[in-house]
């Protein structure tokens, strides 16, 4: 038998929800602040246990995306000094020709993380 696959609508609810319960509307809130209808609870709250899995995992990627992203500035600096300790004219385009092309697939990562705002969280995007 082949594991049930997990309800992308499921999991984009459980993506925007904040969990805080909101005893007005006896729901859980939207991340921004709107409560569930009670269609949306009623529906979230069919999620199988893969299903949360699924969400948790996702979560823990957003979560170690967004440590990097929060890092990228003091890791590319890091990253750049041994190149910019061998040079006599220090500037980003003579360490980039030192650079391996894995230095530079790494110098181009740290260099998206830390030139473009975070991704917000969504379903199925991490």
């Amino acid at each position: 038998m082949t594991a049930p696959s997990s309800r992308p609508d499921i999991i984009a609810l459980l993506a925007d929800a904040d969990f805080k319960y909101r005893a007005d509307t006896n729901t859980w809130s939207h991340r921004d602040g709107r409560p569930f209808s009670k269609e949306e609870q009623a529906h979230a709250l069919t999620a199988t246990r893969s299903e949360f899995l699924a969400f948790e995992a996702q979560f823990k990627r957003f979560m170690k995306y967004r440590q990097e992203w929060a890092d990228a500035p003091e890791a590319l600096q890091d990253f750049l000094a041994p190149f910019m300790q061998q040079l006599t004219v220090k500037n980003l385009g003579n360490a980039h020709d030192l650079m391996s092309e894995a230095d530079r697939d790494e110098f181009n990562r740290l260099l998206g993380l830390v030139a473009k705002p975070p991704r917000p969280f969504t379903a199925n995007t991490f």
